[in-house]
C-alpha cells in the first residue's frame, strides 16, 4: 500500500516503526537479532517498517539486503529512507530503480547532514524538497518527509522550518513524520502553525520510548527537544538504574501515546533504536494494533 492509502481517512490506529542497520556486523549477528525483535513487534501488525539510510549512501547495500530479509522472512512492507546530498541524480535514480524492482511503494526523502568541508553548489541536491521533486519525476513512489516540531537543530526560526516544510509539500510529499518530542503540546502547535501555512496532508508524531539514560542524553545533543521538567527530574533521579529508566520510559511513553491516540492522530511513528521489549509494552498497554494492511 502506498503512504496515501495507508493514511486514508478510512484507518485509524496506524503504526509503524523505524530500524537501523546495524554496525560493524560481518557475522550477521546483530542482523539476525534485529530481525528477531522485528518478530517480537510483528504480533502488533504495523503498517510498515521504516529504514534509516546512511549519509552519503554508507549503508546503501546494507540497506537493500535488510529490505530483502524483511519481505522475505518477516512478509511485511519496508519504507526506505534517502539522503540526497552527496548523491547524483543518476545515483538517485539507480536507487529509485532498485527499490522499485523489490516492490517498494513508499519512500522517506531527507537532506541528510553536510559532510565537512562540502560545497553544497556543487552537489545536485541542495535541499529535501529538490530530493522531493526528482522521485515524483521518476518514479511512483509515495514520499514521506521529516517536520520538526521544535525547529530543525540548524535552525532558529520555528516558522522558516515550515516554509521548508511547505515547499517539500508542494514538490509532491504525501505524508510528514516528525522527529521525535516529549511535550504533546509542542506536536499540537506544530501541527497549527503547519495547517496555517497551508499543509494538509497527515502528520504523523515520532515516539522515542526512553530505554536508558545516556541514550536520552545523546539523543538530546542531536536535536532541539524539549523535555517535561517532571519527566526529566525522575529520569534523573533513577538514571544509575536501567531497569528503572526503562519503567518510566514505558510509562511516560504510554500516556504520551494515549493522549496523542485521544486527539485523532493519523498513526504513530516509533523509533525502536533496533529493539523491542519496552515498545511492545507501551503497545500491548495501549491496546494499538495496525489496521492497515502490511503485507508486501
Amino acid at each position: 500500500m502506498t503512504l496515501r492509502e495507508i493514511y486514508s481517512p478510512k484507518n485509524n490506529r496506524i503504526i509503524s516503526f523505524e530500524i537501523f542497520p546495524p554496525k560493524d556486523d560481518s557475522d550477521g549477528v546483530k542482523l539476525s537479532k534485529l530481525l528477531k525483535n522485528l518478530e517480537v513487534l510483528k504480533k502488533h501488525n504495523p503498517a510498515f517498517i521504516s529504514l534509516t539510510y546512511g549519509a552519503g549512501g554508507t549503508t546503501q547495500n546494507t540497506s537493500l539486503e535488510i529490505i530483502k530479509k524483511i519481505q522475505k522472512d518477516l512478509k511485511l512492507a519496508v519504507m526506505p529512507h534517502f539522503t540526497c546530498v552527496g548523491n547524483s541524480k543518476n545515483e538517485v535514480k539507480n536507487y529509485l530503480n532498485e527499490i522499485q524492482d523489490l516492490g517498494i511503494k513508499n519512500i522517506l526523502a531527507l537532506r541528510g547532514d553536510i559532510p565537512e568541508n562540502t560545497d553544497l553548489k556543487t552537489m545536485d541536491f541542495k535541499h529535501a524538497n529538490e530530493l522531493v521533486e526528482f522521485i515524483k519525476s521518476e518514479s511512483s513512489l509515495s514520499i514521506g518527509v521529516a517536520g520538526y516540531p521544535e525547529g530543525h537543530i540548524e535552525s532558529d526560526n520555528l516558522l522558516l522550518d515550515l516554509k521548508n516544510l511547505k515547499r517539500k509539500v508542494d514538490a509532491g510529499a504525501d505524508v510528514i513524520y516528525t522527529q521525535m518530542f516529549f511535550d504533546n503540546d509542542k506536536f499540537f502547535n506544530f501541527v497549527r502553525l503547519a495547517m496555517d501555512a497551508g499543509i494538509e496532508i497527515p502528520i504523523i508524531p515520532g515516539i522515542l520510548p526512553v530505554m536508558s539514560y545516556p541514550q536520552l542524553e545523546k539523543m538530546l545533543s542531536m536535536a532541539r527537544v524539549t523535555v517535561p521538567k517532571a519527566f526529566m527530574e525522575k529520569l534523573e533521579r533513577y538514571k544509575e538504574s536501567p531497569e528503572d529508566i526503562k519503567k518510566i520510559g514505558v510509562e511516560f511513553a504510554t500516556c504520551q501515546c494515549q493522549k496523542l491516540i485521544d486527539a485523532k492522530v493519523s498513526g504513530l511513528h516509533f523509533f525502536t533504536l533496533n529493539k523491542s521489549h519496552s515498545l511492545s509494552q507501551i503497545l500491548d498497554n495501549l491496546g494499538v494494533y495496525s489496521v492497515s494492511q502490511n503485507r508486501v
